[in-house]
């Protein structure tokens, strides 16, 4: 369909990520309009807000799309309750607390004629796109990925992190198993070592390794506990070359030279590509990242660390 009006969008759970990321994203893109929120804890100025995404959707016909940002463990049932009602839906990363359900919301999607959109951001970062050209025709020998941040920056004092389909570190970590699964050829999960800290059911470190058909050997080091800096690089070794991909995909480098660099363009990347979804009538659910979480979980030698405190 041809889409001639603003989309009508809801924001539902207005939280940081809402605020910092989704709001701006919204307002810079001509193709949609924020309609009306649903949160418990506060609405945006100028729209409606609902406590609920029930009150929305029985209250506001005219809203045509919804994004969703509560936590995964939540979504599926919100996400399910929006297609029933017609209407087309985003899902904030990771799309679900388990690849099961998400399976589930595709088809419903599918019945019911709207648009279905599981969201990885990183993969809208300015060097992902310029990385995978890059690594065309190339043999890949090595990668490394790290993956290191600070929790209390990013999730402070959000406790569903820690709670089982939380993920813990691999809520950050997905983002680089987003770009992994968009840039290098099929690879798996073979080994994995999962931190837990003393009482919570979600791990603060992994490490990762992985195998595939072409040959390579890949490795991913995730850490919440970093402070200062923080670390989002994905290294590269070819036989034409060595690609670092920096600040979560920002900036890249070849052989130590910079041949890009941008600003943060995800979001306003993740709204154009819903927009098109929505106009072309069509999904774009792409499981792959979570699957490698998945499989961590399911491989993962577990080890109790010290315990966390916001």
């Amino acid at each position: 369909m041809t889409v001639t009006e603003p989309v009508a969008i809801a924001i539902v759970g207005v939280g940081k990520i809402a605020r910092d990321q989704h709001l701006p994203s919204i307002a810079s893109n001509a193709r949609f309009r924020l309609a009306a929120t649903a949160s418990r804890h506060g609405g945006v100025d100028g729209v409606e807000n609902f406590e609920t995404i029930d009150t929305l959707l029985s209250a506001r016909s005219d809203v045509q799309a919804v994004a969703l940002c509560q936590p995964p463990q939540v979504r599926f049932e919100a996400a399910a309750k929006a297609i029933r009602a017609g209407r087309h839906v985003l899902l904030e990363k990771p799309p679900g607390a388990t690849i099961a359900e998400v399976e589930t919301l595709v088809a419903m999607a599918r019945s019911q004629g709207v648009s279905l959109f599981a969201t990885w951001h990183s993969r809208f970062a300015t060097g992902v796109e310029p990385t995978r050209e890059w690594l065309k025709g190339k043999t890949v020998r090595r990668v490394a990925v790290t993956w290191k941040e600070d929790v209390r920056r990013w999730h402070p004092g959000q406790a569903w992190i820690w709670e089982p389909g939380g993920l813990g570190v691999f809520d950050p970590g997905i983002n680089a198993l987003s770009i992994v699964t968009a840039i290098l050829p099929p690879v798996h999960v073979t080994r994995a070592t999962l931190e837990f800290p003393e009482g919570r059911d979600a791990p603060i470190a992994a490490q990762l390794t992985f195998a595939g058909e072409s040959g390579f050997s890949a490795t991913a080091d995730f850490d919440w506990r970093q402070t200062g800096p923080q670390t989002w690089d994905i290294e590269v070794e070819t036989d034409e070359g060595r690609l670092v991909l920096s600040k979560g995909g920002a900036e890249m480098l070849v052989d130590g030279k910079a041949v890009l660099a941008d600003s943060d363009q995800e979001y306003a990347g993740i709204y154009r590509r819903f927009a098109e979804l929505i106009e072309a009538g069509e999904s774009d659910i792409d499981l792959s990242p979570l699957v490698h979480v998945a499989d961590a979980f399911m491989l993962g030698r577990r080890s109790v660390v010290e315990p966390f405190e916001d």
